[in-house]
């Protein structure tokens, strides 16, 4: 099953998408929405992130890849930091590049959908249970800014700075995802979630023993090598294999 947001005529809705129509759901597709409503071509409508989550929780160095690129050493556990919910947009939505930062990158990653409030699971089986599905994020970071503050508050949290989308898909196996981005149609980063230190159940599982993960909540799993930088005039593609392309452009 895949479900999306959306808004037409004012309205925002949940939907389900069927092929190249989307159909209205009652509710949260992760609180028993039913697809009873009515049927629109996607040309009609206008996609959304297809969450609104209350906090948006991403792993860093998560590829060892990655790891190898920031001549960094992988940490012992998960390295947790959060984005805003504020930051959070949808496909096809503008990331606004800030004046104060000159060096912002995109870096493409599988988002965990949580559908179940979750709090100190131990094992990846309990996690999968809570969760919903799985969706593209771009974790768009002011590198700049990180090196200058030495954490990871601002640099990832401008407005803006978390696409996501194009929709969730319920029916996956995670560790057979690819991750990939592209800028411009030129590929820049390609990885494979089974090469994740941490797989996405895992990661879930050791987020919730931080803290409670509420329905419709995202955990972001890592980006891969590649991690390249954006300018004004851009189009950024991340894709996951199963999923979808989320496109935007770079304003």
């Amino acid at each position: 099953m895949r479900t999306c947001r959306f808004r037409r005529g004012g309205r925002e809705l949940y939907g389900a998408v069927e092929g190249l129509k989307v159909r209205a759901l009652t509710a949260e597709p992760w609180a028993g929405g039913l697809a009873e409503g009515p049927s629109y071509r996607l040309s009609e409508v206008t996609l959304l992130a297809p969450v609104s989550p209350t906090k948006v929780v991403c792993a860093s160095r998560n590829y060892p890849g990655r790891v190898r690129e920031t001549s960094g050493s992988p940490p012992a556990e998960p390295l947790l930091f959060l984005k805003p919910s504020t930051a959070v947009i949808g496909p096809g939505a503008s990331i606004r590049l800030p004046e104060v930062a000159r060096e912002v990158e995109c870096q493409a990653e599988l988002a965990v959908v949580m559908g179940r409030t979750l709090t100190n699971a131990t094992t990846a089986a309990e996690a999968r249970e809570a969760v919903f599905g799985f969706t593209c994020l771009n974790d768009v970071t002011a590198r700049d800014l990180l090196r200058k503050d030495g954490h990871f508050t601002r640099a990832k949290s401008f407005d803006t700075f978390c696409p996501v989308g194009p929709v969730i898909e319920t029916d996956l196996d995670p560790l057979e995802v690819a991750v990939s981005c592209r800028v411009n149609g030129e590929q820049r980063q390609r990885g494979l979630a089974r090469e994740m230190a941490v797989d996405p159940c895992l990661l879930v599982a050791f987020v919730s023993q931080v803290m409670t993960l509420l329905p419709g909540d995202l955990v972001s799993t890592g980006t891969p090598e590649g991690v390249s930088t954006l300018k004004r005039g851009d189009w950024v593609e991340v894709e996951c294999s199963g999923i979808g392309v989320l496109k935007n452009p770079v304003v």
